[in-house]
Parts: C-alpha cells; sequence; structure tokens
C-alpha cells in the first residue's frame, strides 16, 4: 500500500503516535460492538483483527478498490464492499446492529445524508460510533478534510437525526500531550512563514501536496528529536474521556 500522512501506518515509526490514536478507537469499541458490525471507512484494516471476534457479521466498506482487494485477501471472514458514501447503496434499513467509522465524517460532503444513510441501515435500538479530530486542537488546515467539528456541533448535528447523542472524547496523558506540544511548536515555525493566511485562503487541491510534504518533514524531524517518545507512545497513552474541549479526537455515540 502507498501511505499518506493522512492514511497514517503502523509500518512507518514517525507515524506511531498518530496510529496508536487512530487504533485507541477500536480498542474502546471492541466491548461496545454486537451482532451485525459495518465498519464504514476501513482503511488500512487498523481494526479488523480487533474487532472481528466480537461480531456476528463484519462488514467492511471503503471507496479505495485496492485497499478494498488487498484486505479482503487477508481476512476471508469478513465481507468488503468498494463503494464512495453517501449514500450506502445495495445496503437495505434496518440490516446492522452496530456501525463503526472513524476518521471519516471529515471527509464526507454531505455529513448530514452520511449521518441519516447510518441511521437508515442501522437496526431499531443499533448503535453506531464515529470519531473525527476536535477542531479546537487542530494544529493547521487539512487539505484533506471538508470540515472539522467542535463537540457542540457534531453533537447538534447527530441529535437532529439519532434518538439519542452521547458525546466523548479520546484525550492523551502526559507523554501525548508532550508529543502534541512538540508538534504544535514545529508546526508554527512551519506556518509563521505563511503571512498572508494562504492555508486557509488556497483552494484545498492546490494544499494537498505541500502539507502532505511539510506533513512527513514535521513527522520525520519530531522523531528524530525524540525517537524515545514517538516510539514508546502506545494506545494505553491515549484514554476515552468525557466531553471536554482538550480532548484531541471526538467520540459520538449515537443510538437509533
Amino acid at each position: 500500500m502507498n501511505y499518506t500522512t493522512e492514511i497514517t501506518s503502523d509500518k512507518i515509526p514517525s507515524d506511531n503516535p498518530i496510529h496508536q490514536r487512530l487504533l485507541k478507537a477500536y480498542i474502546v469499541a471492541i466491548d461496545l460492538i454486537e451482532g451485525d458490525l459495518l465498519e464504514i471507512g476501513c482503511g488500512e484494516g487498523r481494526g479488523i483483527s480487533l474487532l472481528s471476534s466480537n461480531c456476528r457479521r463484519y462488514v467492511a466498506l471503503d471507496k479505495i478498490t485496492a485497499t478494498v482487494e488487498h484486505l479482503s485477501c487477508i481476512y476471508k471472514n469478513v465481507e468488503f464492499i468498494n463503494a464512495t458514501i453517501p449514500p450506502i447503496s445495495d445496503v437495505d434499513d434496518n440490516t446492522f446492529d452496530t456501525i463503526v467509522s472513524f476518521q471519516v465524517i471529515e471527509h464526507i460532503k454531505n455529513d448530514r445524508l452520511f449521518l441519516k444513510e447510518i441511521h437508515r441501515v442501522l437496526k431499531p435500538g443499533g448503535k453506531a460510533f464515529i470519531t473525527t479530530p476536535n477542531i479546537k486542537k487542530t494544529l493547521s488546515r487539512n487539505p484533506w478534510h471538508i470540515r472539522e467539528y467542535t463537540a457542540e456541533s457534531l453533537e447538534k448535528l447527530a441529535s437532529d437525526i439519532f434518538r439519542k447523542v452521547t458525546m466523548k472524547g479520546i484525550a492523551g496523558d502526559e507523554k501525548v500531550m508532550k508529543y502534541h506540544d512538540m508538534n504544535k511548536k514545529s508546526v508554527e515555525k512551519i506556518t509563521r512563514f505563511d503571512i498572508f493566511n494562504l492555508q486557509y485562503l488556497l483552494p484545498a487541491a492546490l494544499l494537498k501536496i505541500p502539507y502532505e510534504i511539510l506533513n512527513r518533514f514535521n513527522r520525520n524531524k519530531l522523531k528524530s528529536a525524540d525517537n524515545k517518545l514517538v516510539m514508546d507512545i502506545s494506545h494505553d497513552n491515549y484514554l476515552l474521556r468525557e466531553k471536554d474541549e482538550e480532548n484531541l479526537d471526538l467520540f459520538c455515540i449515537m443510538e437509533k
């Protein structure tokens, strides 16, 4: 697979803190899922082995054809769908007991339809778990994201569609926040040259390549500066916490 800094990989050492942060959502979900499970946006398959033993049926959806083909050769007990959503085509109403979709909604243009489709394919009483970056902790514009959310804005959007919404978050301990602060200072050194605030004015398409180059450079720089810190961070250093502005990611639980 070809990995970008947006996808993040456990195969690239400098990605480790972000990989572990994304992995934490799956660790949390292990004890929350049941029955027939749909994962929307499975990516490189980070959580499949963790969740597959806790559900009756596992269906994984992703838009990248090569990823779906690769994963289908590895996980024979998982059903894979290659599709771009929303809508979630060819899936009947009231099909799944549980849905997970981690770090996906920020990439979706029509986020309301996305949540409506999750609601549609959930069984009555079913639960959906989604994560997305907390915009209040974002260090720079990410051109791969259509938008980012505060806890309040995502909660309001979801509450218009679901019977019950509970907002939590993924936070970091002292080790994680040391890395986060190092990253913040490093990003500020780069963005100080953006005196015209072009990162927020230019079209996203023009920013993707420079963003990728600078983001990879920055992660490698942080690893060189403190390799032990970067490599020692694990999912145990990330915590599921109640709604708080300091959470790195939003963790939203939606019940039909």
